[in-house]
């Protein structure tokens, strides 16, 4: 098993199926959501269209609510009616919690601070295929009230869940997915993130509103300029065994394995 969506990763709220194929159409994958997106009162409905608006299995995933709430054991049968096999597990933070969606394609959600510390255990899970981090409700778990400072950049304990989440997917070999861009308007900061999020090896980016898919996708794709250095220093090594220079730089297997990322991406 292994996640080869993104980069651009839509919500789209379960109990508006009004929207499903429209947010399958412009993004890369809609990550159909039986949890936050849904008032409580209103997940019977949720799951009723869940079943009844079915999108292509293969670029779409659900988000479930948490394991051993009520709503997750009606989540799982309401699947059990679909075609759907890759689900996103809200606030995973343990192995055991997981072991209930053997058999499908898990994206482990790690979004409290018991989460975050259970990444690298949850990355270890066979049908884990993906890790990724949410800011908001980890700071709502430590009794916080905000991930970032005014300026929009994130806050210490935001970055050191990032990048703790991002160290547990590659140390287990499986994809990081970053967290959502609240700041609707601020595009630009968005593009900066992303470019942030790629650059650091993290395989997709998770987005609330169509607006920002593009913005993503753009962050994402190499520049021709990249395309081609990668490609020239990857012929430039044909015969070479170990270090050499290239347009007086050092060349080494870590850089040559950052080209073949880049090209992977284009």
């Amino acid at each position: 098993m292994s996640f080869d969506l993104g980069p651009a990763l839509l919500f789209c709220p379960a109990d508006r199926p009004e929207r499903y194929a429209k947010a399958s159409e412009r993004a890369d994958a809609v990550i159909i959501d039986l949890e936050d997106a849904v008032a409580p009162v209103g997940r019977a409905a949720a799951r009723a269209a869940l079943v009844a608006h079915p999108l292509d299995p293969e670029s779409t995933i659900v988000r479930v609510n948490p394991a051993g709430t009520p709503d997750f054991a009606l989540d799982l049968a309401a699947i059990e009616k679909t075609g759907y096999r890759q689900l996103m597990m809200a606030k995973a933070e343990s192995v055991q919690q997981l072991r209930a969606l053997a058999g499908y394609d898990v994206i482990a959600l790690c979004e409290t601070a018991a989460g975050i510390l259970a990444a690298p255990q949850l990355a270890a899970v066979p049908h884990v295929v993906a890790l990724m981090w949410g800011a908001e409700d980890l700071i709502a778990s430590l009794g916080g009230s905000s991930s970032r400072f005014p300026d929009g950049s994130y806050r210490a304990v935001a970055r050191h869940a990032r990048s703790h989440v991002l160290l547990a997917a590659g140390a287990h070999g499986k994809a990081a997915i970053d967290s959502v861009f609240l700041a609707l308007p601020d595009l630009s900061g968005l593009s900066l993130e992303a470019e942030d999020a790629v650059a650091s090896g993290f395989r997709a980016t998770a987005c609330i509103h169509p607006s920002q898919v593009a913005v993503i996708r753009e962050a994402y794709r190499p520049t021709p300029a990249e395309v081609a250095y990668a490609w020239a220093i990857l012929e430039a090594a044909t015969g070479e065994h170990g270090v050499f220079q290239y347009q007086g730089r050092m060349i080494d297997d870590p850089l040559l394995r950052h080209a073949e990322a880049v090209l992977r991406r284009a």
